[in-house]
């Protein structure tokens, strides 16, 4: 005689991620992300409908994301509070949430540069709208299970920070980038590792080299002569070497290791590339991201 009763078998389980926040602090960003990592995601989903799309024999094959906040139908936090508290108990359910932060200033800035009303402004100041659409958020931000401040965040940091915190590491190396770019247009924010280049003589003076990059052979093989490169290279390329394994058994999903020179066009996109071969000969696929390789060539900028 079979049982109709859930399986208890954790893996049977349907994984649900309730993702909500703030307006402006990034809710869409990291649905955005949570759908490149494999998970089906809704958006505005009225929350009361839940129950009906979750949990019995038909287990979804992929985890789920659903998206919600103050702009969505039958809005009332206790209430959802109650009805995913229910849901969590059943056995053939993993439900977590996930709330986003974000200063109120830095949320103000957010809507003056789009110009977007806020939702729950409306004849009000910006300011106004926030501070009501944060105390009604204040029982999903306590109940949250997991909470992300996005206030010092650029998208593209939240984008890494919702994947370190989402994706499925037990299936997957870990993903190397390797970049380049020009101190004199301002720092990468996500580096773990950053080379300077700059000890390096400078190919912009050279006339016959500036329009070129460190792509090109001629920018290549002046690098290379530099007596400095090769015993310095040599260092950094055991040291990525090295320290790659460390990474890795602490869990990391990405690593991120830079190169700069002055204007990001020379030096720095020829050490990148020349590291990014040390790391497919080790075993690895980075992905190669050269910032301003696209930038034209600047005396005013070239100072070292």
């Amino acid at each position: 005689m079979t049982s109709d009763a859930p399986s208890e078998n954790p893996s049977a389980r349907q994984r649900i991620l309730l993702v909500t926040g703030l307006s402006g602090a990034g809710k869409t960003t990291t649905l955005q992300v949570l759908e490149d990592l494999g998970w089906e995601t809704i958006d505005n989903f009225p929350v009361r409908l839940l129950g009906g799309m979750v949990g019995g024999k038909a287990v979804q094959p992929a985890p789920l994301a659903i998206g919600f906040d103050s702009r969505t139908r039958g809005f009332v936090p206790d209430e959802i509070i109650t009805l995913c508290s229910q849901l969590a108990a059943q056995s053939d359910v993993e439900l977590e949430t996930l709330f986003l932060d974000c200063a109120s200033g830095e949320i103000e800035r957010r809507y003056n540069e789009t110009r977007r009303p806020h939702p729950m402004a409306r004849e009000r100041p910006v300011l106004e709208g926030i501070k009501a659409e944060r105390e009604l958020l204040d029982p999903l931000r306590s109940w949250a299970d997991n909470v992300i401040d996005s206030s010092d965040f650029a998208s593209n940091q939240l984008q890494q920070v919702v994947r370190e915190q989402f994706a499925d590491t037990a299936a997957r190396e870990m993903t190397v980038t390797v970049s380049s770019f020009g101190f004199s247009r301002g720092m990468p924010p996500l580096a773990d590792l950053l080379f300077d280049m700059r000890f390096l003589d400078n190919p912009h003076w050279i006339a016959e080299l500036r329009e070129q990059t460190g792509l090109d052979d001629a920018v290549g093989a002046h690098i290379r002569r530099d007596p400095a490169f090769a015993p310095s290279f040599d260092r950094i390329a055991d040291l990525i070497r090295t320290l790659i394994p460390h990474y890795a058994a602490q869990g990391r999903s990405y690593l991120n290791i830079a190169f700069g020179c002055t204007g990001g066009r020379h030096r720095s996109v020829y050490s990148a590339e020349r590291a990014a071969q040390v790391l497919r000969e080790a075993g690895f696929s980075p992905t190669v991201i050269h910032r301003n390789l696209g930038t034209r060539p600047a005396d005013p900028l070239e100072r070292r």
